[in-house]
């Protein structure tokens, strides 16, 4: 079935992690790196993952962790506890994604290459978590760090536009952004199609 790409604004929400080894830490770090007010629980929680700014609760889950949750991660390893907060948090309407394991998720995560505010994902709706990250690392070497002064060079174009009373519905910014692109010539040569560079 096809997922609706979405991206969530989770700062300051209150977001539960469940499980306290590697695979909970990589997942920690990012929704920490978006700004959530993360709770882990765990009866184990590894060094790396207690360190971040997070609040940790090393003790089994209980049902009363989900009051006041936006949406649950879960990397226990045990199918028993994850189905339990699948169930669970899927009554209270609170979304669930559950490490490798898609049948127990109502949404799933891609792979994500940042520079700045860029934010480039490669996802497979769950079905092959290795091609997405294949994908994802393929792309960091095509997107270098300048992309991020890009990014940053129009949303100022953008904000002038705005100053002026006007919309940015009704630019035409293509011209812009070949502009912008033009000052970055690794940049330009990878958006810019063959066609035209034959031209």
């Amino acid at each position: 079935m096809a997922q609706f790409p979405i991206n969530l604004n989770i700062s300051g929400k209150k977001v539960l992690v469940v499980g306290g080894r590697r695979i909970a830490f990589r997942k920690t770090e990012q929704l920490v790196e978006c700004g959530a007010s993360v709770t882990v629980v765990a009866p184990d929680i590894i060094d790396e993952l207690a360190s971040l700014d997070v609040t940790c609760i090393r003790r089994k889950f209980e049902f009363a962790d989900l009051d006041d949750i936006w949406l649950v991660i879960t990397a226990t390893g045990d199918n028993v506890v994850d189905q339990q907060i699948y169930d669970e948090a899927s009554k209270r309407r609170i979304w669930v994604n559950s490490a490798d394991d898609p049948a127990r998720c109502s949404f799933t995560l891609p792979a994500v290459l940042r520079r700045g505010d860029l934010m480039i994902t490669s996802s497979t709706g769950g079905a092959s978590p290795a091609l997405s990250s294949y994908l994802r690392n393929h792309l960091t070497h095509a997107f270098s760090d300048e992309w991020e002064l890009i990014v940053n060079e129009l949303s100022e174009r953008r904000r002038q536009i705005h100053d002026q009373g006007m919309s940015t519905e009704d630019v035409n910014w293509g011209p812009i952004i070949s502009e912008v692109l033009s000052k970055y010539p690794y940049a330009q040569e990878l958006v810019t199609p063959k066609s035209e560079v034959l031209q």
